[in-house]
Formats: structure tokens, C-alpha cells, sequence
């Protein structure tokens, strides 16, 4: 299975360090992928050239939803474009 690959503002997190799902990067990349987020669905968090795995949750009291993920297990997106020799 797939795990879906959407974006999220790395500095919008919460006080427990959780990612919030509702800029407006993540909004268009749940609409295009159509994903409908629940508790505990695993999702790849993307910004720029770092990426992270999450399991999602959601906040009661900010009545939004939100990525759990471990801040020590961002990694760097590899370029993988191979340039012609010339």
C-alpha cells in the first residue's frame, strides 16, 4: 500500500509538536489525491526538500486536523534527476 504524500508547514505545529493539516498546500493536496483524513491513517509530510511519516489525529480542542511525527526522523529528499553528460 501506498502511503499517501501531502504537504504540511513544518512551523505549524501545535504544543505537543504535531503537524496541523490546514494550509492551504495540504488543502489542495487532499483535494487532488482525494483523501479524506481519519484517525490513524499514515501520511507522508513533505515541505520543500524534507519529508516525514505521520499517522494523523484529530484535535477536539482545535477542531482540525493534525500529523503526529517524530521531529528526529525528517529526512532529506534525495534528487534523483541525472543530468546528460555532455
Amino acid at each position: 500500500m501506498i502511503t499517501p504524500r501531502v504537504f504540511a508547514d513544518f512551523h505549524n505545529a501545535d504544543a505537543e509538536g504535531r503537524l496541523r493539516l490546514n494550509c492551504i498546500g495540504t488543502i489542495e493536496d487532499l483535494a487532488n489525491q482525494s483523501i479524506k483524513l481519519q484517525d490513524g491513517q499514515l501520511l507522508t509530510i513533505y515541505i520543500e526538500d524534507l519529508e516525514v511519516d505521520g499517522v494523523v489525529q484529530f484535535s477536539e480542542e482545535e477542531k482540525l486536523w493534525l500529523a503526529a511525527i517524530d521531529w528526529d526522523r525528517i529526512r532529506q529528499i534525495e534528487d534523483f534527476v541525472v543530468q546528460a553528460q555532455v
